[in-house]
């Protein structure tokens, strides 16, 4: 099917492909080795007007179906994705730079995303219809919010796409959604089968950068904005969305506390901080990027961690064996070694990593930071790169108010084989996800979301229909 092919940079409004019509073009390059993929037309102010109306057309009769018709053209949707499941993996591989070895699992949970909220959709939950006044029998009618402008990320672009419009398409909303003007390729290629595949307008996709987001916002006949994005790019959604109170889902980013007390199972931590910290190349939001250590496991903690990340095998992205990919831009990159030498520069230490090698790419290797101070720039700041800092504790209460001492609330992880202190520090976390002798471990049941600066609404899970969609009460008296 050609919209699997990596040229393929159409927009898709109103059920047809079509190029965009801005002045500019962004390219989509290979973060690998900095080759332009493709140049992407950004869509003008005029195809972001006619997305918008397409969706808003097309809003009365999508919300007149069924759930289980809207189900069954999302599950459609879900078996085009599998069955062009390598296509989609190349893209993705190629376009964020992920190791191909990482995709494939990617893209079947994808599939299983979508396929999931369609289902959900068909048993949303209410209170019991009944005669609450006298003479009279209310119930509660489950509304789709309207027209949804979704802004997706580029760490994860075909996932964090499907997590936006699936929920908002199941519960009978219609979309707008925009990929982030670095990883566009996916997102395209779905457009592409949705085109065949659900009814014009109901889903539409439209290129561009930050002025094509900020119109998406602003937008009268838009009714909700979904973002995943940084906590500036968050604030300024909310300002542009503040005058025609939109309902707002925002996804702002995290930093999250890995708390290893001393009877944890250092083995096992390592093992799942491979992945959890240093998959995606760290860029990943819920990533184990934070590990406190209590004083008799600290000095095993570093040794296993520089040992893990001096272990994982850097490479070329079509490589099935490589581990650790590049960061998305030269620029990233770049950032990501700042923070580093800012760390050294204020007395932390490096065990492993450190220093951006030589030659092409935005690569950056897998870094252990030891000994920052609890107010340093690392420490507070979401770095969205393979680095990881790790601290000493005095004692178990106060790994758990460090691993709190931040201004993101989105995961933390604890490790220790009492299950009483795993309880009670899960309990405590104010974190949206706490996992206990895991990290990253997620699932299309349960939801994904945080507190305080990581910002509000969930993804996945039944919880992410109730965000687009309103509880109306009806009553019939008699």
């Amino acid at each position: 099917m050609s919209g699997t092919h990596l040229n393929d940079t159409a927009n898709l409004i109103d059920g047809e492909l079509v190029a965009g019509g801005g002045a500019a073009a962004d390219p989509a390059r290979d973060p690998s080795t900095g080759t332009v993929l493709a140049e992407v037309p950004r869509s003008s102010p005029a195809d972001v007007d006619r997305a918008v109306a397409a969706a808003r057309r097309a809003f009365p009769g999508w919300r007149a179906l069924t759930p289980a018709d809207r189900a069954a053209r999302l599950n459609a949707l879900a078996d085009a994705l599998q069955s062009h499941a390598k296509a989609f993996a190349e893209a993705e591989s190629a376009n964020a730079g992920k190791p191909i070895a990482a995709v494939p699992e990617e893209i079947d949970y994808c599939a299983d995303n979508i396929r999931f909220l369609a289902g959900a959709a068909r048993s949303l939950q209410a209170p019991a219809a009944g005669e609450y006044v006298e003479g009279a029998t209310s119930f509660v009618r489950r509304e789709p919010v309207g027209v949804v402008a979704a802004i997706a990320p580029w760490n994860y672009p075909l996932m964090m796409a499907v997590w936006k419009f699936a929920p908002a398409l199941a519960v009978g909303c219609t979309v707008v959604l925009k990929p982030s003007e670095l990883t566009p390729l996916s997102t395209l290629a779905l457009a592409a089968l949705a085109a065949e595949l659900l009814p014009p307008g109901v889903l539409n996709v439209v290129t561009g950068d930050g002025p094509v987001g900020a119109q998406l916002a602003a937008h009268p006949d838009v009714a909700m904005i979904s973002l995943t994005g940084s906590v500036a790019t968050g604030r300024k959604v909310a300002a542009a969305a503040a005058p025609g109170l939109k309902r707002l889902h925002l996804e702002l980013g995290g930093k999250a506390p890995v708390v290893v007390l001393d009877d944890a199972d250092v083995e096992a931590l390592a093992a799942s901080l491979r992945i959890a910290s240093f998959g995606n190349a760290g860029q990943d939001c819920t990533a184990a990027c934070r590990v406190i250590a209590t004083p008799a496991v600290y000095g095993r903690v570093v040794e296993a961690l520089t040992e893990v990340a001096d272990s994982l095998r850097t490479g070329p992205t079509d490589d099935p064996a490589t581990e650790l990919g590049p960061l998305i831009s030269t620029a990233q990159r770049d950032r990501v070694a700042g923070f580093v030498g800012r760390a050294v520069a204020a007395g932390a230490s490096v065990t492993a990593g450190g220093a951006a090698p030589d030659g092409p790419g935005a690569y950056y290797p897998a870094t252990v930071v030891i000994g920052p101070d609890q107010d340093a720039e690392i420490v507070q700041r979401e770095v969205f790169g393979p680095v990881v800092t790790v601290q000493r504790a005095a004692d178990p209460e106060q790994a758990l108010a460090m691993a709190s001492d931040v201004p993101y609330g989105l995961s933390a992880s604890v490790w220790t084989a009492d299950a009483g202190r795993a309880l009670r520090a899960a309990a405590g976390l104010r974190f949206g996800a706490v996992w206990v002798n895991d990290h990253l471990t997620g699932c299309s049941e349960m939801p994904h979301g945080g507190f305080g600066q990581s910002g509000y609404g969930r993804d996945l899970s039944g919880y992410a229909l109730d965000h687009y969609s309103e509880p109306r009460h009806v009553m019939v008296r008699w």
